[in-house]
């Protein structure tokens, strides 16, 4: 036993909040993930402000909104560990824990560890390294290294079937199970647990690059959902205003429509490759407790972002809409460490991937850092009211998309022409209905404005002038985010 109580983060990748059982999912098996959600703290309205992979681990690793920490959009090859020399890691490092990652990490460079002892790294495909390492990534990527080794095949890689790293394609896992990279992620992280320092509290990284394309999952799960239904995709009365940014039926359009049967592959390859996270879930809970670790071990399930899976005929992330910037997140803790947390069970506040941190830290009992404005999780240390969100260069256009989530509504505002939406979560939670015109909520509509005018305020880019947000001013750095864009 420690004074203090091990943590593992189980970090997946583009995991939407409601692809799982207790959330209402009745298409998909979670039961273990499930199962800790029912032990622990169910977080029902939590969000990734900046919703994809680079920025979204910048908030979770150093607990800070996208204003301070500066990643509005997804760009690589800006040097993490200058830009960010104090983590989450690096400060319970500090505290005396033993700190180790496995699996995805999505900074540059590719082996900077960011405040963590030892990484073991599985990154996926990632373009800038591509183009860097001219070639796979075995060079950097622990897992592509593994795979050649256990395979006898020294040009073995994880891209080699052919389906893309954000295509709308999928087909079941073609090589042993033990050798999917989901399976390699728990095996390394079981393997730390057997040879860690025994002496020290530990923080475990368990971070999978799936449910992101590639959609791959073994193939008894590939069969088991492809052969199953699956729920119907959300449709909003406003779709059409966006059509000028339709790609239909591109292999990897984030707004456009697909063939029904491509998304049916698309939804078995996505589900089959969370309930394959699930099953690890489980095996981490049966190493914990045969080293007789369960009882002192925060677990904290999250992910990065989500997944539109064709609502609105949108795929993949970057939007401010539910099922791209809505994530799971349980936090499981023994009843020894709960303290003032209450009993366990669903928590309606506001939470978002910047609160990880200062939570974390205050369970390990462990000062948070300045400059930090995360706020605790634990139940009554205080809530937000609203939570500002923003992402540059979406499926919908050139432009920033910034939106305000309060207790009840949603509020959109797009940048590039100053376009408003206003959505009701409590009647309508799949956005299907567009208030802004609508008379009987014009003053939730002023109110929601104003309170992303008072966000916007002073910003560089100068979306507010004279306490009124104003459309058509480029984006920061406008030209430079497009001419990366093009390139990824």
């Amino acid at each position: 036993m420690t004074e203090r109580p091990h943590i593992v983060l189980v970090c997946v990748d583009e995991m939407r909040a409601d692809a799982m059982g207790v959330a209402g999912n009745a298409h998909i098996d979670t039961p273990n993930l499930d199962d800790l959600a029912r032990g622990g703290y169910r977080f029902t309205r939590a969000y990734s402000a900046t919703p994809t992979c680079v920025p979204a681990r910048v908030a979770m690793f150093t607990g800070k909104s996208p204003s301070l920490h500066g990643r509005y959009g997804y760009r690589e090859g800006i040097s993490f560990p200058e830009a960010y020399p104090v983590t989450l890691q690096s400060t319970l490092r500090e505290a005396g824990y033993q700190t180790f990652g496995v699996g995805k990490m999505h900074v540059f460079p590719d082996r900077a560890r960011c405040g963590f002892d030892e990484v073991l790294l599985h990154d996926g495909f990632l373009h800038t390294s591509r183009r860097l390492s001219r070639g796979p990534s075995a060079t950097i990527d622990d897992y592509v290294d593994f795979l050649q080794r256990e395979t006898g095949d020294p040009r073995a890689d994880y891209q080699e079937t052919g389906i893309g790293c954000n295509a709308m394609t999928a087909r079941p896992w073609e090589r042993a199970e033990r050798l999917h990279p989901t399976r390699w992620v728990a095996d390394e992280s079981f393997r730390f647990l057997e040879r860690r320092d025994p002496t020290r509290p530990f923080f475990l990284y368990m971070s999978f690059h799936r449910p992101h394309a590639p959609f791959d999952p073994p193939p008894w799960l590939w069969d088991k959902y492809r052969a199953r239904s699956g729920p119907a995709r959300a449709q909003g009365d406003w779709v059409s205003r966006f059509d000028e940014h339709r790609r239909d039926f591109h292999s990897e359009a984030e707004f456009g429509a697909q063939k029904e049967s491509t998304h049916e592959q698309v939804r078995a390859g996505y589900y089959g490759s969370i309930e394959f996270i699930d099953l690890q879930l489980n095996r981490l809970k049966e190493t914990l407790s045969d080293q007789g670790l369960l009882e002192d071990t925060v677990i904290v399930f999250v992910s990065d972002h989500g997944d539109m899976l064709g609502d609105h005929d949108m795929y993949r992330k970057s939007v401010g809409y539910e099922g791209s910037a809505r994530v799971p997140l349980v936090v499981h803790v023994p009843p020894r460490w709960r303290g003032s947390w209450g009993e366990p069970g669903e928590v309606h506040s506001i939470a978002e991937l910047r609160d990880l941190m200062p939570t974390l830290l205050e369970l390990a009992e462990v000062a948070v850092p300045d400059g930090v404005d995360g706020i605790s999780l634990r139940p009554g240390s205080g809530t937000r009211d609203h939570l500002h969100g923003e992402h540059v260069i979406s499926a919908l256009g050139r432009h920033s998309m910034q939106w305000i989530r309060s207790q009840r509504f949603k509020y959109v505002w797009f940048s590039g022409d100053g376009h408003e939406q206003l959505f009701d979560l409590e009647a309508d939670p799949c956005e299907e209905r567009d208030l802004a015109g609508v008379d009987d909520v014009a003053g939730e509509l002023a109110r929601h404005r104003e309170l992303l005018v008072a966000e916007l305020t002073d910003r560089e880019e100068g979306f507010v002038e004279n306490g009124a947000l104003v459309g058509g001013r480029p984006v920061q750095s406008e030209a430079a985010w497009v001419r990366e864009f093009a390139r990824l």
